[in-house]
């Protein structure tokens, strides 16, 4: 019998372009990634918009960044958009990101389309939450990376690849 591969159809919406309240719901460390640039460090920082999709779930926002302050890095300028003021030389030398979590703030969301038609929404500004908004808090049932079950993540269980729950080695075809 045949086993066929084929493209996921996907029911994912897309969050609408604008400029929209949001919540930080999440900072993930990704660990080291395979870039455009070589192996580089990289974070998540992950946004649920006041906007409902379909469903009734807020939109979901994820952007990458370097876990840098240097001053031509792209988390440095939007984390002080977002706070409103530059970083004193004491908080540049380490800010904890996970700060940001349950900090509101606003979002400016553009749509990217790629080469076969798919389109993406991605952040282009983060500014200060509006003022005398209502505070945003996350959804009850967002549940941060870290505290999801690690039993199968990606194809791997605890950390091994796994065939039907046998370890096997990882062939690149």
């Amino acid at each position: 019998m045949p086993i066929y591969a084929r493209t996921k159809e996907s029911d994912y919406e897309v969050a609408p372009e604008g400029l929209w309240h949001a919540v930080c719901v999440d900072v993930v460390d990704l660990g080291i990634v395979e870039s455009k640039f070589g192996p580089q460090e990289k974070i998540e920082i992950r946004w649920q918009l006041e906007e409902k999709d379909s469903k009734g779930r807020p939109f979901l926002i994820v952007q990458r960044y370097t876990p840098s302050l240097h001053d031509k890095s792209r988390l440095k300028p939007m984390l002080e958009a977002w706070r409103g003021r530059k970083f004193t030389a004491e908080e540049q030398k380490q800010f904890d990101i996970e700060k940001l979590l349950g900090a509101n703030c606003q979002l400016q969301v553009i749509h990217n389309i790629k080469d076969e038609g798919r389109v993406f929404a991605n952040v282009q500004a983060v500014v200060p939450a509006p003022r005398n908004a209502a505070t945003l808090r996350p959804s009850e049932d967002y549940v941060r990376v870290v505290n999801r079950p690690k039993e199968y993540t990606h194809g791997k269980v605890n950390g091994s690849l796994t065939n039907h729950g046998q370890e096997t080695e990882w062939v690149p075809f």
